[in-house]
């Protein structure tokens, strides 16, 4: 770069920069005086691939009138077979600069960010399913049978609270952390409401605990993410340098995504590519989000130090390296690559890297996305992933609650068929039809053998209609 100052300068002490420190570290470790001469044109060097010819740094080194030449200036193969590279003394890919997301608008139903679709569907999925096996665990268990009518001693039926109903009110009320009017009295539907509450504690817990990061950190919205999202729309315009790496990295790839890019660049009209990197850059923020430029992820590292309204988009799409160009055959490039592998032991590169792209010519002066968000990181929807083990537990609670249930089930058949001498298989039987008849939440107060014989008598004397839980027709 062209040195700020109020005197007349000359000679090298016009220039400063990253490459001007690194040539002075490397001049003072092998003793030798350089001068500094600008290239008409400020072309790195590329071959017209008509004529074979090239222009630039790489014309300057095959005809002689340069020693070396010292840029950032990218190793590749068509100028290996010109020039001879020292070591690569920094390494860098093609990356995409473009505008900084603008922050979004909070939508009408933001509430629902903090989970991911899926997880709302599980959730809806669970609420169901707990209610209906609610019901039917209700029926299965002798337990949540009830005297709807405590005051009267002897009912002559037994209710049951948890109606399809009350099952799905019940549900949504722990879910809200509100509670019911009615509590669940056998084991296994208490185990069922055990594992709802604990359930909708850590769903709860996490939606809270996320919705709070929702509603503190801006969201950012940007329309491109990769160079897959800029390949797949025309909206967008995207351009490199006219000439160099960047251009001949697109035009020579065989990557189908990357050669559609280079397509799209090549016919668009008017042209996309730009003489200098200063262009491009002032092209992204003028166009306002209409244009992104492709560049070597060093000088958008350096460029974005320095606007704040500009981003690095995606990774790097390849990987190279800057090295310092020497004409082919020099005595000096084994000299000078071990000079610069002495600079990074030490790590004077990376310290004079730090201090030009960091420090210096206005760096530092813009935030970070994580200060300007007050600290906190970008917040994220919950999915599967992060509460899933919770549906684990849920399930598996439902799934023992069904065997205890099945447990008490069982074992008020054996009673009844042991108290009525009647055969299990009969019992089991007459109680499976009732629960799995789904219909009303009443059912009659079951009677002994002893009473049964009783009340067939008083129904012949009264002509009263009493109904016989134990399988017996009505008599009248």
């Amino acid at each position: 770069m062209l040195k700020e100052s109020s005197e007349q300068l000359s000679g090298n002490d016009r220039f400063e920069g990253f490459c001007i420190d690194l040539l002075n570290e490397i001049s003072s470790i092998l003793k030798f005086n350089y001068t500094l001469i600008p290239v008409p044109g400020n072309a790195y060097g590329t071959r017209n691939q008509d004529t074979g010819e090239w222009n630039g740094m790489i014309k300057e080194l095959l005809e002689q009138r340069a020693d070396m030449a010292i840029t950032d200036l990218t190793i590749n193969y068509e100028r290996e077979q010109a020039v001879d590279f020292t070591m690569p003394f920094m390494n860098m890919g093609i990356s995409i600069l473009y505008k900084k997301p603008q922050k979004m608008a909070p939508s009408l139903f933001s509430f629902l960010s903090p989970l991911s679709l899926e997880v709302w569907m599980y959730m809806i999925t669970a609420y169901v399913g707990v209610s209906v096996l609610m019901y039917i665990l209700a029926r299965f268990t002798p337990y949540e049978w009830q005297n709807p009518h405590p005051c009267d001693p002897d009912p002559d039926t037994l209710e049951n609270q948890f109606t399809i109903l009350n099952c799905l009110w019940f549900a949504i009320g722990s879910l809200m952390q509100q509670g019911c009017d009615f509590l669940p009295q056998a084991v296994s539907t208490r185990m069922v409401a055990g594992m709802w509450w604990f359930f909708t504690l850590i769903m709860i817990s996490s939606y809270t605990a996320n919705l709070a990061a929702f509603l503190t950190v801006e969201r950012m919205e940007s329309p491109i993410e990769s160079a897959e999202d800029l390949a797949k729309q025309t909206k967008i315009k995207y351009g490199s340098l006219a000439s160099g790496t960047t251009l001949s990295f697109f035009r020579d790839s065989t990557l189908p995504t990357y050669a559609r890019m280079w397509s799209f660049m090549e016919s668009t009209s008017p042209s996309v590519l730009v003489k200098s990197n200063a262009e491009g850059v002032k092209r992204v923020q003028e166009m306002n989000g209409l244009y992104a430029y492709l560049m070597e992820s060093t000088s958008i590292e350096y460029v974005i130090e320095r606007n704040c309204d500009l981003t690095q988009v995606g990774g790097l799409l390849d990987s190279k390296s800057y090295g310092i160009a020497l004409p082919s055959g020099s005595p000096y490039t084994s000299a000078i690559s071990s000079a610069i592998l002495a600079l990074q032991e030490t790590s004077i590169i990376q310290v004079q890297k730090l201090k030009w792209w960091s420090q210096k010519g206005g760096a530092g002066k813009c935030l970070s996305d994580k200060e300007e968000a007050g600290g906190s990181s970008m917040a994220s929807e919950l999915n599967l992933s992060n509460v899933g083990g919770v549906f684990v537990v849920l399930l598996g609670g439902m799934g023992l609650a069904l065997i205890v249930a099945m447990g008490e089930f069982v074992l008020e058949c054996w009673g009844i068929a042991k108290e009525d001498e009647e055969p299990m298989m009969d019992v089991l039987n007459k109680e499976l039809r009732f629960v799995f008849k789904c219909k009303g939440s009443s059912k009659p107060v079951r009677k002994k053998a002893s009473e049964s014989e009783v009340g067939d008598a008083s129904n012949n004397l009264f002509g009263s209609d009493v109904y016989n839980y134990s399988g017996k027709n009505p008599l009248s």
